[in-house]
C-alpha cells in the first residue's frame, strides 16, 4: 500500500475548521493561519490551533480555494484509497456503462475526489485535473481508469481558465492510447457525434442528460431551442415536435448540429446562426409564435463580481421567450451559474413573467443528472437549475 509523501503542514483558523468538520471540502485562503512558505507541495496535512489533525488536503498556494480535503484522520492518505474512490464512483454509474452511452464517472469533490472529473463516452474517457494537487496525481488517477475501465483511449481536457487560478497551464490533448477525431454516443435512442478534443466541456453537456429526457415530455407544435449547440436537446424534443428552430451563435456547433440532425433523420429541425439575444427581439417584432421554447444558455455569472450584470442577461432571455410562447406554452429554462442562486433565478422568472403580462406555473423545478450528484456538505456541488414553466 503506497502512502503519499506529505512533508508539510498547513494550520486553519476556527473558521476554516469549522467548514471542514461540518462537510466542507474547501479551505480558503484567507481560512489559513499559518501555510508553508517556501515549498510548494501537492498534498499536506491540516491542523487547527491546538494541532489537531483534521486530515490531507490537496494544497494550492496560488488559488482562492488553499485547500481541498481528500482524507481525514491522522493517517496520510494511500494509492489504495486513491483506487478505492474510483472504483466506488464507477460502481455508482454501472446503470450508465453500457456500449455507447455517454455519462460523469467522477465528479470531482461530490465523489471525495476533489478537482478530479472523468468522463465517459463509449469506450474513450475523459480526464481533467482542475487544481494543482489534482495535477499531481494524475498519472496514479490515468492508471488505475486504465485498470478499472480498460478504455481505449484517454483524453485530457485541461484547457479551462480555472487552471490558471491554479497557476497551471491550460493543457488538453490525447493522454493514452489513441481517440477518433468523433465519438459516436447515444442518449434516449438519439445519437450523437461528440468532438471529445475540441468540443464544449468536455465534448457533451453530459449533465442536461435527464433534463433533455423531460423536456421531450412537454415538448409540442413549433419549438424553439436557443443555445443550441451541438443539437442535444433540438433533436430529443424533434420527436415530439412539428418543427424546431434551433439558434446557435458557433457555427463549428451549428454544422456539428446540422450533422447530428442528419445522423437522427431529424429534417423538422432548422439551425439557425445568430445571437440568441438578436434572434428573440427579431422574432417578437415579427409577431412569431412558439408551443415549446427551450433557453440553456452558458454560465452568465462566471464569478460573484458578474452576478449583477449576468441577471439582467437571465431576465430579459425569458422576458421574451414569455412573450413569444402561447398561451399553455411551455418554457424549460435553465442557469449553470453557481452563483445564481435557484431563489435568485426564481425571482428573475417572476419578474420576468410580470413585465411580459404573463402568469407563470412552476411544473418542475429540477437540476443536474444524478451522475453529477450533490455533496450534502457542499452547496457548490449543486450548480443546475432548471425549470419547467407553463406560460398562461
Amino acid at each position: 500500500m503506497d502512502t503519499f509523501a506529505v512533508e508539510h503542514e498547513v494550520e486553519v483558523t476556527p473558521a476554516g475548521a469549522q467548514r471542514l468538520r461540518h462537510g466542507h471540502l474547501w479551505v480558503y485562503g484567507g481560512e489559513v493561519a499559518r501555510e508553508p512558505k517556501e515549498a510548494q507541495p501537492a498534498m499536506v496535512k491540516v491542523i487547527d490551533a491546538a494541532r489537531n489533525c483534521l486530515g490531507y488536503a490537496l494544497y494550492s498556494a496560488a488559488s482562492q480555494i488553499r485547500l481541498r480535503l481528500l482524507s481525514r484522520g491522522d493517517e496520510p492518505p494511500t494509492l489504495e484509497l486513491l483506487g478505492r474512490r474510483i472504483r466506488a464512483a464507477v460502481q455508482r454509474r454501472s446503470d450508465l456503462l453500457g456500449p455507447g452511452r455517454a455519462c460523469r464517472l467522477v465528479f470531482a469533490e461530490a465523489d471525495l475526489l476533489p478537482s478530479i472529473i472523468v468522463d465517459r463516452y463509449d469506450r474513450w474517457l475523459v480526464l481533467q485535473t482542475l487544481s494543482r494537487g489534482a495535477e499531481a496525481l494524475k498519472p496514479q488517477v490515468a492508471e488505475i481508469l486504465r485498470e478499472v475501465l480498460h478504455p481505449e483511449g484517454i483524453v485530457e481536457r485541461n484547457d479551462l481558465h480555472a487552471r490558471r487560478l491554479e497557476g497551471l497551464e491550460e493543457t488538453s490533448g490525447v493522454l493514452w492510447g489513441e481517440v477518433p477525431e468523433r465519438v459516436r454516443i447515444e442518449e434516449g435512442g438519439i445519437v450523437f457525434d461528440v468532438d471529445l478534443l475540441a468540443g464544449q466541456k468536455t465534448g457533451f453537456f453530459l449533465d442536461q442528460a435527464e433534463n433533455r429526457a423531460a423536456a421531450r415530455r412537454y415538448a409540442r407544435g413549433d419549438a424553439l431551442d436557443c443555445f443550441a449547440n451541438t443539437g442535444a436537446f433540438a433533436l430529443h424534443i424533434a420527436r415530439a415536435c412539428s418543427s424546431v428552430t434551433a439558434v446557435e451563435i458557433s457555427a463549428k456547433c451549428i454544422e456539428q448540429g446540422r450533422s447530428n440532425a442528419r445522423l437522427n433523420g431529424a429534417d423538422n429541425v432548422t439551425f439557425h446562426e445568430g445571437n440568441v439575444f438578436d434572434f428573440l427581439r427579431e422574432q417578437e417584432r415579427a409577431g412569431r409564435r412558439y408551443d415549446f421554447i427551450c433557453l440553456d444558455p452558458p454560465a452568465f455569472a462566471k464569478s460573484r463580481s458578474s452576478l449583477a450584470g449576468a441577471k439582467g442577461g437571465y431576465k430579459e432571455i425569458n422576458l421574451r421567450a414569455m412573450r413569444l410562447l402561447r398561451s399553455d406554452g411551455i418554457l424549460v429554462t435553465s442557469s449553470c451559474s453557481y452563483h445564481l442562486s435557484e431563489p435568485q433565478f426564481m425571482d428573475l422568472i417572476r419578474d420576468a413573467a410580470r413585465d411580459a403580462h404573463r402568469c407563470v406555473q412552476v411544473v418542475e423545478r429540477r437540476s443536474q443528472a444524478s451522475d453529477h450528484p450533490e455533496l450534502a456538505g457542499m452547496p457548490e456541488t449543486r450548480y443546475l437549475k432548471c425549470f419547467v414553466l407553463r406560460i398562461l
